[in-house]
């Protein structure tokens, strides 16, 4: 650990097999938003921009999705509601079109195209086999550009185990029904379903052996690093200490709840086996999830994270909102109402989790703001209109101030058949990523700063 008097952005605290990454603290110098920082004589850090795409899958009730009013003055329809306490730090997207998740002469198949093209902007080729092909997706054409600035160049995440092979929508291999991530056309990225895994990936380097070991001891990770800690105390004012206390109290919960989650008998689903570790509640294991992206952005081990809320076609079922009906099944209504306040109540239910991730992010301070004003959160699905398997004027919502590049609070309509992907384009470029084109993007989206 570094004994200078201004700590580096870069210090860990380290103990046997362990390697754990700070938030900002006062010690380490003062930093300021990229919008703010000054044009030259930089003497203070700025702080890092971060992105997250949180994928809901099965589309939106939309005529309580999209605001009546445009600007600074729409009102939340129902759907939102949830998210009324951080409206004023989030933009409605009205008018974005996924254009390959089309059929495009492919026939059918919409859910597996509507998550593969999501973040690529490219047109899944139909197939159940091997020769699988979609695109580069924006999270990683920004991972390999800027991702050796952190410990993980990404992060991807997920709910569901993806299969990997066989079909699951019309002819399309599963793994595009549960890929969000592409590294490149031919390399979908699976998504780390188990928390516990996440966990330790991210902070922990002993060997399985060790590992399990120091898990039957049922040792916290931060006893490893008491020392260090103890060490860096005395070297922070007040407000470090608070923070410290923060951080180091919210990893111990996550753990202890990892540990009351292996407690409890795995999830029972179909087609693939859920790890043991994996919460049996569905809530609690969202939760657990959007805390570890919270802790990952804060002590800045990756700046770049995916999270698939549930894989595309999903047919999962939500008692905790009285649904004990399959949500694919419900999405295809068919002008049934009570199958229509059914999706709803799952489309309100989605908007709480996020609001909670998004009050987790805005509560935690970092230089001249919160981790949420320095982050850019998207949400949204590759279909709009369940029902019709439409994939235009898709439900986004962009939350974050990106690092005071975004001006956030409003409802914007854009044009029909927008590209999505150039919504991708413009928030690479406040990654400092430069990209000309990226899937069908045809420019820039403007008028979000």
């Amino acid at each position: 650990m570094s004994t200078s008097k201004q700590l580096s952005r870069r210090t860990f605290l380290r103990g046997l097999g362990v390697s754990i990454a700070l938030p900002w603290l006062e010690v380490m110098g003062p930093i300021t938003s990229w919008a703010n920082a000054p044009a030259s004589g930089l003497a203070q850090q700025t702080v890092p921009n971060r992105m997250a795409f949180l994928y809901v899958p099965n589309g939106k009730i939309m005529e309580d999705w999209i605001p009546q009013q445009t600007g600074t003055a729409y009102e939340l329809p129902e759907i939102l509601k949830p998210l009324e306490s951080v409206k004023d730090k989030m933009l409605v997207l009205s008018g974005l079109t996924a254009d390959k998740a089309r059929h495009n002469g492919d026939g059918g198949g919409d859910h597996a195209r509507a998550m593969s093209a999501f973040l690529t902007g490219a047109q899944p080729r139909k197939t159940d086999g091997a020769n699988i092909q979609a695109g580069i997706s924006v999270d990683q054409a920004a991972a390999m550009r800027i991702g050796n600035r952190t410990r993980f160049p990404s992060l991807e995440l997920g709910i569901d185990p993806g299969r990997r092979s066989g079909n699951c929508d019309s002819g399309y291999s599963c793994v595009y029904s549960s890929s969000l991530s592409w590294r490149s056309a031919t390399q979908p990225l699976p998504n780390e379903t188990n928390p516990k895994a996440a966990f330790e990936r991210l902070f922990s380097s002993l060997p399985d052996a060790e590992r399990t070991e120091r898990d039957q001891q049922r040792k916290s990770i931060l006893d490893f690093v008491r020392q260090d800690s103890k060490d860096l105390i005395r070297q922070v004012s007040g407000n470090d200490v608070r923070k410290l206390d923060e951080y180091f109290s919210a990893i111990r919960d996550i753990e202890l709840r990892i540990d009351a989650a292996e407690k409890h008998p795995p999830v029972q689903a179909p087609d693939y086996v859920v790890p043991e570790e994996v919460p049996a509640d569905y809530q609690e294991h969202l939760r657990l999830t959007m805390d570890l992206i919270v802790l990952a952005f804060q002590a800045d081990v990756t700046r770049i994270t995916t999270f698939v809320l549930a894989n595309e076609g999903s047919n999962k079922k939500y008692p905790s909102v009285n649904v004990t009906d399959g949500h694919h099944y419900l999405s295809h209504h068919g002008g049934d109402e009570e199958k229509i306040e059914k999706i709803r109540r799952i489309d309100i239910y989605h908007s709480e989790q996020l609001a909670y991730f998004l009050e987790k992010l805005d509560a935690i301070s970092e230089g001249d703001g919160s981790l949420l004003d320095h982050s850019m959160i998207l949400y949204g699905s590759g279909n709009a209109d369940g029902n019709r398997h439409s994939h235009h004027d898709l439900p986004i919502l962009l939350a974050g101030g990106g690092c005071g590049t975004i001006q956030s609070g409003r409802h914007i309509r854009y044009p029909k058949e927008t590209p999505l992907n150039n919504l991708w384009l413009s928030m690479l470029n406040r990654m400092d990523v430069d990209l000309a084109q990226l899937g069908d993007s045809t420019g820039s989206l403007q008028g979000l700063s």
